[in-house]
Order: structure tokens, then C-alpha cells, then sequence
């Protein structure tokens, strides 16, 4: 579990392809004597298993599933990505619940000044808008961001000047792709609702309309 408090920015050094996976070896934004095999990290928002260390960066699996869903296949050596460590127990939790199974890749549609900040657009495929509320939380590439509004295509984010400077975003321009998390509670709650009606959708049955409109 993380809190999209994003420690720094990693490193890409290597990327080797196994198959159909692929070993990321990143040079971490903290020392690599603190890093322990078998950990887990939050790369650009995706969990990722700590598999080796070598020489001053860490060797991290990422499984033909995760290079599929993610932007995590797109990396290349050089480009920065953002990290995270699991969270402790006893830790101040100052995001929000972060489980590192990115939902979606989303588009960054637009990128405005505002004041100090910077206004950040998202589009994102629809069928995962109903789990993004306005003033709910989102994780964009590991980042735990508050939600400013939420049209038909996507949702906007207010991206202070700190947050900004120590993540990925201020390498960000228009056209991107991010890896999207959506709320973890805003989906236990979707799936119990979508399985109540389900259910009385099985005990209503289906009328001749019903049956009509599926072909019969």
C-alpha cells in the first residue's frame, strides 16, 4: 500500500526485455543500501517487486500484464520516473490509499499557468469517469492529486508549485500518457452497487421491451 506521496524521481538505466516482460533497473531517488529485496515500489504508479541490486540501482519486474496496462513499456534509459516505498505501519498517511494497480493510461489534454500553480486536464476512457468525483482523490503517475472538476472526456487537476517541481509533472508537456488509479473506495462501492442491481435485475426478470431491444 502506498500514499502517492511521491519520494523523488528514479532514473532509468537499463530496460531489459525477458520475453514478454521486462527488468527496469532505476537508479532510486534514495540510497540503494536502504533497498531490500522483495520490497515493493510504486514506479510511475505501478507496484513494482525489488528483484536485485546492482551496483547503484535496483532491478524491478514488470510482467507482460503491467507493460500492457501501463506507460511502464514506453521507458527508456534516461527518462525519470516517479518513486515511492511501501508505506510503514505507524507512518503519517498524508495521500490517500494507493494500491499501485494503475486502472488506465490517461491523456494529458492540456497544461495552463494559473497564478503560482499549474492547471493540469486529464482525459481518461470513459468508462473509468464514474469512479473520478470532483474534490475525490487520484493517483496520475504515483501522485496523490485532489480532483477539480470532472467533465464528459476527462477531470481537472490544480498542481501546486512543490509538487510541480519534485515529480515528474514539470517534465510533462500536452499529448502524454500517465498511468491513472482511480479511488480504491470509490470502487468497492461501484462494484457493490453495480452488484445490487444486478441482482434485482435477476429478480425483476425481463420484459417484452427487454427482450425486444436484445434481438429477440
Amino acid at each position: 500500500m502506498f500514499t502517492g506521496l511521491v519520494e523523488g524521481l528514479g532514473t532509468v538505466t537499463q530496460v531489459n526485455p525477458k520475453g514478454p516482460d521486462a527488468e527496469l533497473v532505476i537508479r532510486p531517488p534514495w540510497p540503494v543500501k536502504e533497498a531490500v529485496i522483495g520490497e515493493s515500489v510504486a514506479t510511475n504508479g505501478a507496484c513494482l517487486t525489488v528483484t536485485r541490486i546492482v551496483g547503484d540501482a535496483c532491478c524491478l519486474e514488470a510482467s507482460a500484464e503491467t507493460l500492457s496496462r501501463t506507460t511502464l513499456g514506453r521507458l527508456r534509459p534516461g527518462d525519470q520516473v516517479n518513486q515511492e516505498r511501501a508505506m510503514s505501519v505507524g507512518d503519517r498517511f498524508g495521500g490517500h490509499m494507493v494500491t499501485g494497480h494503475v486502472d488506465c493510461v490517461g491523456t494529458i489534454a492540456r497544461i495552463e499557468k494559473r497564478g503560482a500553480s499549474k492547471l493540469i486536464k486529464v482525459d481518461i476512457p470513459a468508462e473509468h469517469l464514474a469512479l473520478v468525483v470532483e474534490k475525490g482523490s487520484v493517483c496520475v503517475d504515483g501522485i496523490s492529486l485532489t480532483v477539480n472538476g470532472v467533465d464528459d472526456q476527462g477531470f481537472d487537476l490544480n498542481i501546486i508549485p512543490h509538487t510541480f517541481a519534485e515529480t515528474s509533472l514539470k517534465l510533462a508537456t500536452q499529448g502524454d500518457s500517465v498511468n491513472i488509479e482511480t479511488d480504491l473506495i470509490g470502487k468497492y462501492v461501484a462494484r457493490l452497487m453495480s452488484r445490487d442491481q444486478d441482482q434485482k435485475t435477476r429478480e425483476k426478470g425481463f420484459s417484452a421491451e427487454d427482450l425486444l431491444r436484445m434481438g429477440y
